[in-house]
Order: structure tokens, then sequence, then C-alpha cells
């Protein structure tokens, strides 16, 4: 499995010089719009802003915090079009060691309750052990600050 390269953010965003903002992605806008969800129109208007500001129109970008876990969970995971590919995601959260087997799937919006479940247990398991095991073996250092912010 071959982790794609991603942009990363644009370090700080209140150097002007630094900050190339995009549109926000049309079909990210729509669904943003959209209460009936169970992430807050707010958090989804700030994702969105934040990525746009630093430059980013990939809609994996403008529809996540794009963070440095969910940056490496992109590369790991999406496939064409941004797409979860839901068996990588699973081998990647058994490679952690998250028990998944009981969280129920197929019915309507499993796809989004897996992929933020997922990463919140991962999260925490990635922030406590300062690692992040990859399905293939390999086992990437968080960032300090990262683990940081994320460690309770």
């Amino acid at each position: 499995m071959s982790r794609k390269k991603l942009p990363a953010l644009v370090a700080d965003l209140t150097d002007p010089a630094l900050v190339v903002a995009v549109p926000v992605d049309a079909e990210v806008a729509a669904d943003n719009a959209k209460a009936r969800s169970v992430v807050g129109v707010a958090y989804k208007a700030r994702y969105a802003e934040r990525a746009s500001l630093a430059g980013l129109r990939r809609k994996a970008a403008q529809r996540s915090a794009w963070d440095w876990l969910a940056q490496t969970i992109a590369g790991e995971c999406l496939g064409a079009k941004d797409r979860l590919d839901v068996s990588r995601f699973l081998a990647l959260l058994e490679a952690n060691g998250v028990d998944h087997s009981r969280w129920q799937n197929r019915s309507k919006g499993w796809e989004g309750r897996l992929r933020m479940t997922g990463r919140l247990a991962l999260q925490r398991i990635v922030a406590e052990a300062g690692t992040l095991k990859t399905p293939d073996g390999e086992e990437l250092v968080a960032p300090t600050e990262w683990v940081a912010k994320h460690t309770h």
C-alpha cells in the first residue's frame, strides 16, 4: 500500500504573503448547507474555510480538520475521487488495535460514521503511543505538536 503525497497546510495563515485562498468546492458548499448531519454546520464551514485559506482545493481537505492525522489517513485510505476505501481504512484501524467489530454499518450514512468514529478512536491511540502503524508494518511518528494537542 503506497501512501500518497499530500499538500500540507500553510504553516502560518496569519502571514498574508503565504495565503493563497481558493474558492470552496461547490459540492462541499452544498453539503455544508445541509443541516441534518452529525457534523454541525459551523464546523463544516470552519473546515472548508480553513482549507480554502490555505489554498487547498481537495474536497477531502475542505471536509475535515486536515491536521496531520487527517492528511495521513487520506494518504493511506482515499481512493479515486477522494472516496474512502473502507477495506484500507479498516486495515489501518486494525494495525493500530482499534476494535471496530461492534460498530454498526450498512445503514444510511454508515461510511461517514465509520470514518468519524474510526478517526476519533485512532486519534486517542496514536496520541498515546506517539506513532501511527500502517497496515504494511511502517510506524509513522506523530508530530510533537499534534500529540500535545490530542493527549488528554
